[in-house]
């Protein structure tokens, strides 16, 4: 029997919009039969901003003590979904420092042959969301990651929007979380990562995608 795909979920939400839709991009990779880690990361804002935010800090204050993203949850992972709203066009500072502590698993090619996954929240319909999932995505490209997109590869992806880079929601002013057609896109993009990141990371323990890889030191000496 092959293994059960594993799935992490790393995310950045403020309000609470992003966090809906990582919890459905769970439940449908779980509901593919894989093993998923769900996990925020780091806030990097200072007290004086959150508190000026009533939903900022509720948000904060509901996943106090849910599991921080960590490297060890990249290096786990077969497949991995990133979550961010978007910050003028492109992704959260926060998320992108977590993703900018990941050189070593990078020089390491420990990253490479995955397969990766993006997925936003916007206030207004052209508020970024697809500059935002594209700037995730270049990432994916540096560390040699498997892009897996939505495609118009099913009904609710016209339903929800029809935005085939990743599932998107159009917050508005709510506060309320994804509406059931944004969540019904997030639980299957999450089916289609476990579904293809349990082919590739099968193939990818056949050692078909073997290669001799640089050493950290070729890094450095350049």
């Amino acid at each position: 029997m092959p293994e059960p795909a594993k799935i992490a979920v790393i995310y950045y939400s403020a309000t609470g919009n992003v966090h809906g839709l990582a919890q459905a991009v769970a439940e449908g990779a779980e509901s593919a039969g894989a093993a998923v880690r769900v996990r925020h990361v780091e806030e990097l804002a200072s007290e004086l901003l959150i508190s000026q935010n009533q939903y900022w800090g509720r948000h904060r204050s509901q996943v106090a003590e849910a599991p921080v993203a960590t490297l060890d949850d990249l290096d786990w992972a077969d497949g991995v979904a990133f979550g961010s709203p978007t910050r003028f066009g492109n992704i959260a500072a926060q998320l992108k420092q977590f993703i900018d502590q990941a050189g070593t698993l990078w020089q390491g090619g420990k990253l490479a042959d995955k397969v990766g996954t993006s997925f936003t929240s916007t206030q207004n319909p052209h508020g970024g969301q697809e500059t935002t999932i594209l700037a995730l995505n270049n990432t994916l490209y540096h560390w040699g990651m498997l892009i897996l997109p939505l495609g118009y590869t099913v009904q609710e992806v016209f339903a929800a929007g029809g935005n085939p880079y990743g599932a998107s929601f159009v917050a508005g002013h709510t506060v309320t979380g994804p509406d059931d057609h944004a969540l019904a896109v997030a639980r299957y993009q999450g089916q289609r990562l476990a579904r293809f990141a349990g082919v590739i990371a099968e193939a990818r323990r056949e050692g078909v995608f073997a290669v001799k890889r640089p050493s950290p030191e070729s890094f450095a000496a350049g």
